[in-house]
């Protein structure tokens, strides 16, 4: 099997990995304590304020290779169970990029008997707009093709994002559905879908003592409407207080239940999306720092590097009182 068909196959490997991606990336950021990016519902569901700041970046070495940074904000307003949010991300895959900024808003109905007890039903929307670009000043125009105009061509649209999340004391669902309405970006080529919708799943449990150690299994599952690709995350974190604050660690799994098929010889093998991603981080005070590292699975990849991310976090306006659980994304 030659390289060139190697590194086409990964590359459809990899469309599974970003799941034809419009708006910020499904990767495994959101358990470093930033549900936020993936389910607007989340906006203002903790105790505190949050900033959330990610850099990941693919492949160190190999050029133009895949990067994506984010920044998202999101804090209760007023006592009425009101919240906002935004974020801001940078995405870049080679000659093409996007761009985008959400808005958010989130309301959270309490159904508590006290204000330490947790039992909180959230509504979220967010409304962004995205900019798709394709960068072809590079390409070599003596190659005559009459589609490479060796500009720099950008398409915007305008979308939304709606879900709903329950918290109650150690238990969490979320549900979300991402790019809600029909937008095609018109970038490729004037056929491109304009159907981008996409629907996340998620729940989780926490149990333990947090003195000693509190494990949190949780399921993250997504399904893209248009090509019915699915995958789903099986993932275990452990969490520890100590007196600065609390250290915590973990290990998910994605595996997608799409593939694609390979010839090896004389036989036709496949191959489906799965990688594996442990991650650490610690809370120091008001300040959070965390790292992930995705390790692809499977016999062909595009070299053996996986993929690094940093998330920096940092909570204000916490309110006095924490809810009597564990739930570590609420407290």
């Amino acid at each position: 099997m030659n390289l060139k068909k190697i590194k086409l196959l990964f590359l459809c490997l990899v469309s599974q990995l970003s799941f034809s991606q419009e708006g910020i990336p499904v990767y495994s950021d959101y358990l470093t304590d930033n549900y936020y990016l993936l389910h607007p519902s989340m906006a203002g569901a903790s105790n505190c304020a949050k900033i959330r700041l990610t850099a990941r970046n693919q492949w160190f070495g190999n050029d133009d290779a895949p990067a994506l940074q984010t920044l998202s904000f999101n804090s209760k307003i007023g006592d009425q169970g009101s919240a906002i949010g935004a974020v801001l991300f940078n995405d870049k895959n080679g000659y093409h990029s996007q761009k985008g900024a959400k808005i958010t808003y989130a309301h959270h109905l309490m159904f508590s008997r006290s204000a330490a007890d947790l039992n909180q039903l959230s509504f979220g929307l967010s409304a962004g707009l995205v900019q798709n670009q394709l960068d072809e000043t590079s390409f070599d125009l003596t190659d005559f093709d009459p589609i490479i105009a060796g500009i720099i061509q950008r398409s915007t649209y305008f979308n939304i994002d709606f879900g709903a999340s329950y918290n109650f004391l150690d238990f969490y669902v979320h549900g979300t559905v991402k790019n809600a309405l029909f937008r095609s970006r018109d970038l490729y080529t004037d056929f491109e879908s304009d159907n981008l919708r996409k629907y996340i799943f998620s729940t989780g449990y926490v149990f333990g003592n947090m003195q000693k150690l509190s494990f949190e299994p949780s399921v993250m599952f997504q399904l893209t409407e248009r090509t019915k690709e699915k995958a789903m995350d099986l993932n275990l974190k452990v969490y520890k207080e100590v007196d600065f604050g609390k250290i915590w660690g973990g290990l998910s799994y994605r595996r997608s239940f799409d593939g694609t098929q390979y010839r090896d010889g004389t036989q036709i093998n496949s191959q489906k999306l799965q990688y594996i991603t442990p991650l650490v981080g610690v809370n120091y005070k008001k300040f959070m720092v965390a790292y992930t590292y995705s390790n692809v699975m499977g016999d062909i990849k595009f070299q053996t590097g996986g993929f690094h991310q940093i998330t920096l976090g940092f909570d204000f306006s916490c309110r006095k009182e924490k809810y009597s659980c564990k739930c570590p994304a609420v407290n």
